[in-house]
């Protein structure tokens, strides 16, 4: 009987007092759902044009790239794949590329996840002053930081070296990346950091043995945004390398783009291939992204 009232008081509570009926917040009016998933089917086609324009492009003879015929495919074939694989530089771009995001994400994860978790864990003296550091060098643009960084690279002889961007691509990823796991770090227990010093684990194997294990959704995100942070970057890369021989894929593309002409057919191709290993280190670590991206900003 107490069920039965307690739900013909919360009817009449729905009503209001004017006799409405009132819709519930998961209840969407058909029009509202209408709207809603056309909403979303034109921000996918507009999000799915751009690389697709891009991938017929490059299957395109590169003089037919742009033309005012409305034709899907115009002689298609692989030419752009083997011009850019075989007659430019892309190779060694791509190596250059691959080292520099490389050592980029697996320094910025070290970096990130220990700063990340010694401010989540322990209370020491500049405490404050660390997580405040984290989040005022993201107020800064990447422009304005390039002119202190040129010249503090001059004068350590790590202008036109990888390693030197390396470091640079560190000083913008490792701050807000230790923010992102300091708070994914909040989200684990203590008490399992009481545990393994009871069994007699150091800090840094408590860190290691127990604590990274139970963060490898965070330590997925902070990997993919260190990696793209270096792979796809060019105001740095322009800046601090000069020579051909230590060029990345994003500033390799360059070339493609003349003072008059634009090799659409060749600078879509080399496009088509630069995504290949983003969407490869995407595919490897998107089973935990969805958990970290939400995890870490949420605690209890």
């Amino acid at each position: 009987m107490a069920i039965g009232a307690d739900t013909t008081v919360i009817a009449d509570v729905a009503k209001g007092e004017s006799g409405k009926k009132f819709r519930r917040r998961d209840q969407r009016s058909p029009l509202a759902s209408f709207a809603l998933h056309f909403g979303l089917f034109i921000a996918l086609i507009w999000s799915l044009v751009p690389p697709i324009w891009a991938l017929l492009t490059s299957l395109k003879p590169n003089d037919q790239a742009i033309t005012t015929e409305l034709k899907v495919f115009v002689d298609p074939s692989l030419n752009n794949y083997s011009y850019v694989l075989t007659e430019t530089d892309l190779p060694r771009w791509f190596l250059n590329s691959v080292i520099v995001a490389a050592f980029t994400m697996i320094i910025g994860l070290f970096l990130s996840a220990t700063a990340g978790y010694a401010v989540s864990r322990f209370r020491f003296p500049g405490h404050k002053s660390l997580m405040w550091s984290f989040l005022i060098t993201q107020m800064f643009p990447m422009a304005i930081l390039i002119v202190p960084i040129y010249n503090i690279f001059a004068r350590l002889g790590l202008l036109n070296n990888l390693w030197g961007l390396v470091i640079a691509y560190c000083t913008t990823a490792v701050p807000f990346c230790a923010w992102m796991l300091k708070g994914y770090f909040d989200t684990i227990p203590i008490e399992i950091d009481e545990a393994g010093r009871i069994d007699g684990l150091t800090p840094f194997g408590t860190f290691y043995r127990l604590v990274l294990p139970l963060a490898r959704p965070g330590l997925a995100v902070t990997a993919f945004y260190t990696f793209l942070t270096a792979w796809g970057e060019v105001a740095y890369a322009t800046a601090f390398l000069t020579s051909d021989a230590k060029k990345t894929l994003a500033v390799g593309l360059q070339t493609f783009v003349g003072q008059f002409k634009t090799e659409w057919g060749y600078l879509t191709a080399a496009g088509i291939l630069v995504t290949i290993p983003a969407v490869i280190v995407f595919l490897l670590v998107q089973r935990n992204l969805v958990a970290g991206l939400t995890a870490g900003g949420t605690k209890g």
